[in-house]
């Protein structure tokens, strides 16, 4: 991590993209509007946790609670097993979503379209796998636990899964806090916007 470990994933277009530190302020998102597309990006970039998707050869959708690590070039890392079905699914085709979680109430969520490869980069996977750690503990790991960090990956045949995203898909949060309350609850329907859209000059 850039302000942790001093480390960085390389970027196979742009250089280096550098792993974003675990933030202590989440984004809430509103309860009242649809979150801006600047909004869009700091919910994904403050957050931790995602559902990770991809479709099946036969069956519905695939899904499962991942630790994702965003990075200054908008990519977003999860470190997974080889021989897990996410591993197979993203070489095999790699459309996938990721649909970030809220931690408070009342929650919310916002689903990230990406383009997913497989990324060789075994020190890049150190870097992810100890920054996951981070963001489970809520404390960065030492340098001196590198070397064990990178054995654990090793044996358990590790690899680095590379999202871009390309698509972003998201409600606000509706929440009854009384069944005699005053204020309306409302519901709309929303829409898929480019990750990598500009705020509208009417924004609020």
């Amino acid at each position: 991590m850039s302000d942790v470990h001093g480390e960085a994933v390389k970027d196979r277009s742009d250089g280096t993209a550098r792993l974003l530190p675990m933030s202590k302020d989440p984004f809430h998102a509103p309860t009242d509007r649809d979150m801006l597309p600047s909004e869009r990006r700091l919910f994904v970039n403050t957050h931790r946790t995602c559902v990770f998707g991809y479709g099946r050869r036969s069956d519905g959708p695939a899904m499962s609670i991942v630790y994702y690590i965003p990075s200054e070039s908008g990519d977003l890392f999860v470190s997974t097993m080889a021989d897990r079905a996410k591993a197979k699914a993203v070489t095999r085709n790699g459309k996938i979503s990721l649909c970030v979680l809220d931690e408070t109430w009342p929650f919310a969520y916002l689903q990230v379209y990406c383009d997913a490869v497989i990324d060789d980069d075994e020190e890049a996977l150190v870097d992810v796998m100890m920054a996951v750690a981070e963001r489970m503990s809520g404390e960065p790991l030492g340098a001196e636990l590198r070397p064990l960090v990178k054995t654990m990956g090793e044996e358990e045949g590790r690899v680095l899964v590379r999202c871009r995203p390309y698509a972003t898909f998201v409600t606000p949060p509706r929440h009854l806090h009384h069944n005699d309350q005053e204020e309306r609850l409302t519901h709309w329907v929303s829409a898929s916007m480019p990750w990598d859209a500009a705020d509208s000059p009417e924004a609020p």
